[in-house]
């Protein structure tokens, strides 16, 4: 089989190639998945520079989730031969991936395979990170890097649960289609000051919660638009500069400051809590109003070129694989 693998960490352009495997036959608890397409996300490219809280095993294979047919499992696995499944492992980047059966779930056919590629690191971000904000219908909520995939996600389901969106942009060409996905308020932060915005927006409440995925300067000026007892909810550093926290601020205005990420919220989650956030996101993909665009696909011989479209400005849609 055709696979991605990397022999040390560093830029994906440079360290990322192709490569034969015999094709791998799975253990007890574990299916052999056909790989139909696998998403480019920042968590995947961060792995590779090894700079994910989850270290590669060199040498590693890469890429985090995709959507593919079940082609044989293991002993005691209940997923029958031939299920479309979306999974997560380390290797989706490849013709066949190896996965635990408990992180392959079974896609309705009303999820096309474009959109079940992505089921896992965005869609359940999005949803637990809404919830742990608790931002009830009327509250503001304040998104950084908006434009993201990620970031377009939470703006629909904002919407449909009556959040007041605010999104950060460093451009305004997205500015229409964000407003037409629901978002309420766009800041551009290379022309606009932050905090100054958003009080004007709020009435100089401020909002209930921050979801920051940039870091810096940002980060710091997001922080100040917190309300009295809101909090920040930080899961990225698109910046590569780590912010400086107003110690007087979380002092005087008790806000909370939180990380969060996805890996460790499914390893410490209770099996309900898993199963229900899993019903959850599928629902809600699967009920037709939500829109998580594709703007390029690539075979796995053109790595580096996904790899540089990813990682390119002004994009609209997520970067796949399909091997």
């Amino acid at each position: 089989m055709k696979t991605i693998l990397f022999e040390q960490p560093g830029n994906p352009r440079e360290v990322l190639h192709t490569a034969e495997k015999p094709t791998p036959q799975p253990a007890a608890g574990e299916v052999l998945i056909k790989v139909l397409a696998s998403p480019v996300n920042p968590s995947d490219i961060s792995f590779v520079k090894g700079q994910y809280g989850l270290r590669p095993h060199l040498p590693s294979g890469a890429g985090f989730e995709g959507v593919g047919v079940v082609e044989s499992v293991g002993e005691g696995v209940r997923l029958s031969v031939g299920s479309r499944v979306s999974f997560n492992t380390v290797g989706a980047w490849s013709e066949y991936a190896i996965v635990h059966q408990h992180s392959a779930m079974m896609v309705p056919d009303a999820i096309p395979d474009d959109m079940a590629a992505q089921l896992f690191v965005n869609p359940f971000t999005a949803w637990a990170m809404v919830e742990e904000s608790g931002a009830a219908a009327g509250e503001w909520l304040l998104i950084t890097a908006c434009g993201s995939a990620y970031g377009k996600l939470v703006i629909q389901l904002c919407k449909k649960k009556g959040i007041k969106t605010i999104g950060t942009v460093r451009r305004d060409d997205l500015n229409e289609v964000l407003k037409q996905l629901g978002l309420d308020e766009v800041i551009d932060t290379e022309t606009e000051k932050l905090p100054k915005r958003v009080h004007e927006i709020t009435g100089g409440t401020g909002v209930k919660c921050v979801l920051d995925s940039v870091g810096g300067h940002i980060t710091e000026e997001a922080m100040k638009c917190v309300a009295q007892g809101g909090k920040m909810l930080v899961f990225g550093l698109l910046s590569q500069q780590l912010p400086k926290m107003d110690i007087g601020l979380m002092i005087f205005k008790g806000i909370t400051i939180k990380g969060f990420w996805l890996s460790e919220l499914m390893r410490t989650a209770s099996p309900q809590t898993r199963t229900e956030l899993a019903q959850h996101v599928i629902g809600w993909l699967a009920s037709g109003e939500v829109e998580l665009p594709v703007e390029a696909t690539y075979g796995l011989d053109d790595i580096a070129k996904a790899i540089a479209h990813a990682e390119g400005h002004g994009r609209w849609g997520k970067v796949l694989l399909k091997p």
